[in-house]
Formats: structure tokens, C-alpha cells, sequence
């Protein structure tokens, strides 16, 4: 995986866990990625649990970023919007295992938000990115 960006931790704070608190990306074509939800490519619901809701948004960013000519590693930064808390701390040591599987070991600066609900139902979880593709 080629380096793409720096990741800055200001000195003195301890390493966060599974993001980072900035990301320096080096000159490219920047790609804005819209939320992407747990459904396939015909916007279809095929669960309405969190984990595979979010291996499938996971999924579809991927998807946009790769038909724009990206890589995991060229996301700078993701806000993910999620209607459950508990069932997200429930399901923490698995969305992990998804994450590893789609991105590595890339933690760009994230966001956790919690909502009261999604606009497409069932959704639990909708990711959206900020990418700098390298020119």
C-alpha cells in the first residue's frame, strides 16, 4: 500500500483506536462520497441487522471509490450515521473484523454519529467519505 497521506497525532495525545484525529493528503483529485447504506446495487434491504448493514455500505463506498480510479487507502475521512448505540457497542468486535477485511489496516479521521432514523428503511448505519485520489 503506497503512502498517500500523513497522519497527524499532535504530540503528548494518546494513538486513538480504529481512526485518526487528522489526515494530511497529499495533492490529488478529491472525490466526495455520499452515504452509502446497507442495501445492494438495486437498493435492497437483504438484512436488518447492523453488522451486515454495515459490511454492505462498507461495500458500496468501496465501489464508488473504485469506479472513480481509488483505493481504500486514499479515504481521508468518514462520518458514519448510526440509529442504534447499543447494538453498535454490541457488535463492535465485528464491525472491526469487517473493517480489516475491506480496508486493513487504514484508519482515516472518523466520525461516529447517532441518529434517530435513516431515510431508507431499514437501514441502521450509512457511511459517507472524503477521498484524494493521486493525479
Amino acid at each position: 500500500m503506497s503512502r498517500q497521506h500523513d497522519v497527524i497525532l499532535p504530540e503528548g495525545w494518546a494513538k486513538p483506536v480504529g481512526y485518526a484525529n487528522g489526515i494530511l493528503a497529499q495533492p490529488g483529485r478529491t472525490l466526495f462520497i455520499a452515504g452509502q447504506v446497507g442495501w445492494d446495487a438495486q437498493q435492497h434491504f437483504h438484512s436488518d441487522k447492523l453488522p451486515p448493514q454495515f459490511d454492505q455500505a462498507l461495500e458500496n463506498l468501496l465501489a464508488v471509490l473504485t469506479a472513480a480510479g481509488g483505493k481504500p487507502e486514499h479515504i481521508c475521512r468518514i462520518t458514519a450515521f448510526c440509529t442504534d448505540k447499543p447494538a453498535y457497542l454490541a457488535a463492535r468486535k465485528e464491525l472491526g473484523a469487517i473493517w480489516a477485511l475491506r480496508m486493513g489496516r487504514h484508519y482515516p479521521a472518523m466520525s461516529m454519529i447517532f441518529v434517530a432514523d435513516l431515510l431508507d428503511a431499514p437501514g441502521m448505519i450509512e457511511l459517507e467519505a472524503t477521498a484524494v485520489i493521486p493525479t
